[in-house]
């Protein structure tokens, strides 16, 4: 056992003393050591019942025979981070949790271990590590929130963030918002919409790092709990049969992932995150094969924002397996493969019907016949673009306006909310990237806020930051290369003509080539004084289209 090296033999006595200080009897350390990565805090909604969680992880380690060890991870709030300076550290702790979960699995020599994460970052954080470390790993995430209910309808993070646009927009009352504002998040648990959390949570069930029902069924649910037990007690089978993350995670568990990324409609951000975690698998996944997966794939779910279906639907619909039974009837998944259950894909998926064709949508009539997100490219985004396709409404598909360009988020917020930005604009927010924010802050605020003013079905915005899985609309983000290392989104000029061809993949400025390099002449790089871990982050983070990865510069 890996084990070994911090409890047996002569040479460890004094580890096992120390083992001795935490209370540990001889009986538990002759057991497999399985470390349980815990996200629990309480500043995260989706973080605030993972102690239950853990309990329950922990006693199925215990019922299997395997000694429980709980070690933390951090966890930030997208939500409450929003809008601030705040978003410019929610990205950057995806790799601080990959990092840490590295330090301490490796230092204290544990046999396998249970991640239990639930929202933004810490998904594809403990991912990155698991696939790093390479040892048995199974995930059990924390589950969806349900629902809120405003007047009669089913109501979710992405309404109270657009209700603010139109309260703005003298379109709603103080009232009506206090009522959102008390009712849009009415329990524990992930934002209850397709969004980053749900997505990446989904695509571990897609991955085969989680075991049914891993991304869908409701955190307050006690079939939440009992899946935790079932987690802890599967970490023994992997462990027993040394079935290891990098067994799992292969080229053609990755392709499934983005085909059921495509059916699903997830957030744009797992085109930020499955490239990293692929990285650390030793796998070269790049975005512009989504291209060719959507071309192939329908998209079968309009989960908000992009329609009026939840988490909680989803489920009872026949979650994350039903989906990929669907995409089988198409020959579409590598079903083949192993995952954490012990068994391939088709054992895994077997019986697991579609439950409610309104949720999700049978192959033979999708929402349509290409998937969830595009990447473009252009002159505008010469190595790419992204686009969550299935939240854009069809007058939006194919667009050209004048370009109204912001230096930050901030600016173009107080723009949209003072009605300077009206119909057939294209707003340009830039030096928002990995480098430039630093951090690549996601854009929830303008992209709610163009939509509560009635402009979502025509304004667009581009940025080379980021989204929230919660934004909708033609919201085309991940522009590569970035401003701060002068790509051509720094080139802009106000009243630019831009022209967005979603289905042709297609971003473009309408200015001459030599126009463009008379402009990259003159431009010189904007100024930045950072401190602390931005300032190691903006030297070594990567672009976009890379996944915003970690790198040491060339020659340090």
């Amino acid at each position: 056992m890996r084990s070994d090296s911090v409890k047996t033999g002569t040479q460890q006595a004094p580890h096992r003393s120390l083992f001795n200080a935490l209370g540990y009897t001889k009986e538990e350390r002759e057991r497999p050591l399985i470390g349980i990565v815990s996200s629990y805090n309480e500043i995260v909604p989706g973080h605030m019942n993972l102690d239950k969680i853990v309990e329950a992880v922990k006693m199925g380690v215990a019922m299997a025979g395997g000694t429980p060890v709980v070690f933390p991870a951090i966890a930030v709030c997208d939500g409450i981070a929003m809008g601030h300076i705040g978003m410019k550290y929610s990205l950057v702790t995806r790799d601080l949790i990959a990092d840490s979960t590295e330090c301490m699995a490796m230092a204290h020599g544990f046999d396998g271990l249970v991640m239990v994460p639930n929202c933004d970052k810490n998904v594809p954080g403990l991912l990155m590590a698991a696939a790093r470390l390479n040892i048995p790993t199974i995930f059990c995430s924390g589950g969806p929130m349900l629902a809120g209910r405003v007047k009669g309808e089913k109501r979710s993070l992405s309404s109270m963030f657009e209700a603010v646009g139109s309260v703005a927009a003298g379109t709603m009352t103080m009232e009506d918002l206090e009522e959102f504002e008390e009712k849009v998040c009415p329990t524990c648990g992930s934002c209850s919409g397709m969004y980053t959390a749900n997505s990446m949570n989904c695509l571990t069930e897609a991955l085969g790092m989680g075991l049914k029902g891993n991304g869908t069924i409701p955190a307050v649910y006690s079939e939440r709990i009992r899946l935790a037990k079932h987690a802890g007690m599967q970490i023994m089978e992997l462990v027993k049969k040394d079935i290891k993350p990098r067994d799992i995670m292969t080229e053609k568990a990755f392709h499934n992932a983005l085909t059921i990324d495509m059916a699903l409609g997830c957030s744009t951000n797992s085109m930020l995150h499955l490239p990293a975690i692929a990285k650390e698998a030793g796998v070269d996944l790049n975005v512009e094969l989504a291209n060719e997966l959507s071309a192939k794939t329908p998209n079968l779910c309009h989960l908000a924002p992009a329609g009026p279906t939840y988490m909680e639907d989803l489920n009872e619909a026949g979650g994350v397996y039903a989906v990929m039974n669907e995409l089988t009837k198409k020959d579409l998944l590598y079903t083949d493969i192993m995952t954490v259950t012990g068994k391939t894909v088709a054992e895994n998926i077997k019986g697991c019907i579609n439950r409610n064709p309104d949720v999700i949508r049978p192959v033979e009539n999708p929402y349509s016949e290409t998937g969830g997100i595009a990447v473009l490219k252009g002159n505008l985004a010469p190595d790419s673009g992204v686009v969550k396709r299935s939240a854009v409404v069809p007058e939006m598909m194919v667009h050209e306006g004048p370009a109204r360009v912001f230096e930050c988020e901030e600016d173009a917020i107080e723009a949209i909310k003072s009605g300077k930005i009206v119909a057939g604009d294209v707003i340009v927010i830039r030096y928002e990237g990995p480098k430039g924010g630093p951090g690549m802050r996601e854009m929830l605020n303008p992209t709610s806020a163009i939509a509560g003013m009635g402009l979502g079905s025509s304004v667009a915005l581009i940025t080379d930051g980021r989204f929230s899985g919660a934004s909708r609309g033609a919201s085309i983000g991940h522009v590569s290369p970035e401003a701060a290392v002068g790509g051509p989104i720094a080139l802009v000029e106000e009243g630019d003509i831009i022209s967005i061809d979603i289905p042709n993949n297609a971003l473009n400025v309408k200015i001459s080539d030599e126009e463009m390099a008379s402009r990259r002449a003159k431009w010189q790089p904007k100024e930045q004084h950072l401190t602390g871990y931005l300032a190691r982050y903006h030297e070594l983070v990567t672009s976009g289209n890379r996944g915003a990865v970690l790198e040491v510069p060339h020659g340090k």
